[in-house]
């Protein structure tokens, strides 16, 4: 499965470099000269990787990772910068970057740190532990069985499926096109309103007495993890 590649660097040529060759060597590419449209992207897509320019005109762009982080979006991001000081590379890693790169960068190198960081993205991914935790409630995702608050809740394999992506997302909205394309195998035969019905379930089942809100609808869009 190819991985998907978002890049934010307000340099057109540059941008078009990295797109083409990172688009040669295999991957999936979105490219953008500002953050405007980023979020959405984020929202809409799968992107396995982040490569963030500094020096853009509306935000700086370690702000903009930091914002992420803050909203529990944890996609690896490698820095592209011209800011090449000590305290600069420092900055960028407290505010979450995976590795740094300095401008001008050679193309080679850039393509061994994307490998590296998205194998060590993959490793960490497959050494998620069978227990999760959110709030009140523990998900066994080996037995499908949910705790909430000591009480057990006997769950589907699709329910598994379906609350695991929430709350590895949570703070982010899902759309019915990504839950779709992600819980359900044969999605472009299932029609969008089946994730409407799932949902529903799922929430008669984490809180029969509708006294706590876990999921949130966003209207016209999807869910979202409180």
């Amino acid at each position: 499965m190819k991985k998907h590649i978002l890049i934010v660097d307000d340099d057109s040529d540059i941008l078009e470099l990295l797109e083409y060759t990172l688009q040669s060597a295999g991957y999936d590419v979105m490219g953008f000269l500002n953050t405007k449209h980023v979020r959405e992207a984020l929202v809409q897509e799968s992107i396995d990787l982040i490569l963030m320019d500094r020096s853009l005109p509306e935000i700086e762009g370690s702000l903009y990772v930091e914002m992420l982080r803050n909203k529990n979006i944890n996609i690896p991001v490698i820095f592209l910068s011209a800011k090449n000081s000590q305290e600069d590379i420092k900055h960028g890693f407290l505010k979450g970057g995976d590795d740094y790169m300095t401008k001008p960068f050679d193309i080679e190198e850039l393509l061994l740190r994307v490998k590296a960081v998205l194998k060590r993205s993959d490793m960490q991914t497959k050494n998620i532990v069978e227990q999760l935790r959110y709030k009140d409630m523990q998900l066994d995702l080996s037995l499908q069985r949910l705790t909430v608050q000591d009480q057990n809740i006997n769950l589907t394999k699709q329910e598994t499926a379906l609350l695991q992506l929430l709350i590895q997302h949570r703070g982010r909205v899902l759309d019915r096109d990504y839950l779709l394309k992600h819980i359900w195998k044969d999605s472009e035969n299932i029609h969008r309103k089946t994730v409407n019905v799932a949902v529903k379930r799922l929430k008669e089942k984490i809180d029969p007495a509708n006294t706590k809100e876990y999921i949130k609808t966003i209207r016209g869009i999807g869910y979202m993890m409180l």
